[in-house]
């Protein structure tokens, strides 16, 4: 199920909320509150697959347990250290197989016929992705090395536990939500109609992003992607397109999450922080997808010595970090370069300083060239394949041949409509008023502007054709 649905808004989110306060103003203990929220979790995250309820149900049964040992009292240190690594072995090895299986496999496929073997040597299960593994599983896995670390108390019991792990607002594309910035809302939460109204506020706004900029950035960014031929000027529209897109889809989602857990008394971190607006490419990572990059530079960049083991360490450190901030996000090579690239570029930056190629300009050209450097990174997370990326990347840079037709492209891109929607996503992706400051001191009439904005985006959604958010891939 997803946010941007009938089913979701008209159905799913009413039934949800009404039992939900009903529960809370009977007083009912917050522990049956929880697994209420769980139940309705697993139907909104099972309601195309049910299968999938089994396996988070079986990440989150094992991580409880591992939980339970580390928390015993008198466990010894090696005790300790056990049920940690076996939560982490379990948890990572289920999300490999399900993400990496076939692309391995693949691979191995393809190397045995390098050196001479018949292909499809080995035969490849098909084997179908679930929705938000990755999310879920970072989750789940917070809860044991926040536990092991100390950080937070252990859950009460699996009810609780398990509402922290399937809790819908963020469960299939994030933010991801650690335990121990929630251990106590899990225990204890405030309901007021103030934080139902910011919630809701902030809702309507993450949808209006979703429909409204984020799918007009997406039109743009597949005719450019599918065409078999580009001009300079449509391969660079195209990749601004995707640079809207991803964006304003992705944040949109996290809107919407945060504002979906405001209306049940939760309060999850922001997951972005105006990135577009960033002056480096070491700026940018510390706005974009707050959740993963302070998840990676917490549980990995840290745990391997950070900047502590002298200079080669740390940029080390730095590469195999966003390598495997690549692979988080996917089996394809692709997103194994898009990390590379990245984590060059960061490890470029600390090595040359202030002194870097554009470090000493000021704010708005650094600007501009930052989100230059992510629109060429884009385009490879986007590209199906390394050729098709490097077919883009030729044409950005003048390279390529476009053939007559490229003048309907031209047709279709730079039509009037879209002329508009691109101008009013660039608008508001430089601008600095952000929706959850915008949200921060409600007033009516900032609800009302929401709402009619909100009315008009059902009106689009209904006009459009279906159109998941970007993230669910992963």
């Amino acid at each position: 199920m997803v946010f941007s649905s009938h089913m979701f808004l008209f159905y799913f989110l009413p039934i949800t909320l009404v039992f939900y306060y009903l529960l809370v103003s009977m007083k009912v203990k917050l522990s049956w509150v929880n697994l209420f929220v769980t139940v309705m979790s697993y139907i909104f995250y099972g309601w195309y697959e049910p299968w999938f309820v089994g396996l988070m149900l079986l990440t989150s049964s094992i991580d409880f347990a591992m939980g339970k040992i580390i928390s015993r009292p008198g466990a010894t240190k090696a005790q300790r250290n056990a049920a940690l690594t076996f939560s982490c072995i379990a948890d990572l090895s289920l999300l490999g197989f399900f993400k990496y299986y076939m692309f391995f496999m693949g691979g191995m496929n393809k190397l045995v016929e390098i050196f001479g073997g018949g292909s499809n040597a080995f035969h490849i299960l098909n084997i179908t992705l679930p929705i938000g593994i990755s999310f879920y599983t970072f989750q789940s896995l917070s809860y044991t090395i926040d536990v092991w670390r100390k950080d937070a108390p252990p859950v009460k019991d699996f009810p609780t536990y398990t509402c922290f792990v399937a809790l819908f607002p963020q469960l299939i594309a994030g933010p991801i939500v650690r335990y121990n910035t929630v251990a106590e809302q899990l225990s204890y939460r405030k309901h007021s109609l103030e934080m139902f109204a910011n919630g809701t506020t902030l809702f309507m706004l993450g949808f209006v992003k979703k429909i409204l900029l984020a799918n007009a950035g997406g039109e743009v960014a597949d005719l450019a992607f599918g065409a078999d031929s580009l001009s300079t000027g449509a391969a660079w529209w195209g990749a601004l397109g995707y640079h809207f897109q991803i964006y304003f889809d992705f944040c949109a989602y996290s809107d919407m999450a945060v504002g979906l857990g405001r209306m049940m008394g939760f309060e999850f971190i922001k997951n972005f922080d105006a990135p577009y607006r960033a002056v480096s490419m070491t700026d940018f990572w510390r706005r974009w997808h707050i959740s993963l990059s302070t998840w990676i530079r917490d549980n990995l960049y840290i745990s391997l010595g950070g900047n502590r083991k002298g200079v080669g360490r740390t940029y080390f450190n730095l590469a195999i970090s966003m390598f495997l901030c690549g692979m988080w996000h996917g089996a394809k090579m692709t997103f194994i370069i898009w990390g590379v690239m990245t984590g060059g570029m960061l490890i470029l930056e600390r090595l040359m300083g202030r002194d870097s190629f554009y470090g000493r300009l000021p704010t708005i050209p650094k600007i501009i060239i930052t989100n230059v450097i992510v629109m060429f990174a884009w385009v490879v997370f986007r590209s199906p394949d390394i050729g098709q990326a490097a077919h883009f990347w030729g044409a950005m840079v003048g390279l390529g041949r476009p053939l007559p037709s490229v003048e309907l492209l031209h047709a279709q891109l730079f039509s009037p409509r879209h002329l508009i929607e691109m101008t009013v996503c660039g608008f508001l992706v430089w601008q600095p008023l952000q929706a959850h400051v915008w949200v921060d001191k409600l007033k009516p009439y900032k609800f009302v502007v929401a709402a009619v904005l909100f009315i008009i985006a059902i009106v689009g959604m209904f006009s459009q054709s279906y159109n998941p958010f970007l993230y669910f891939q992963f």
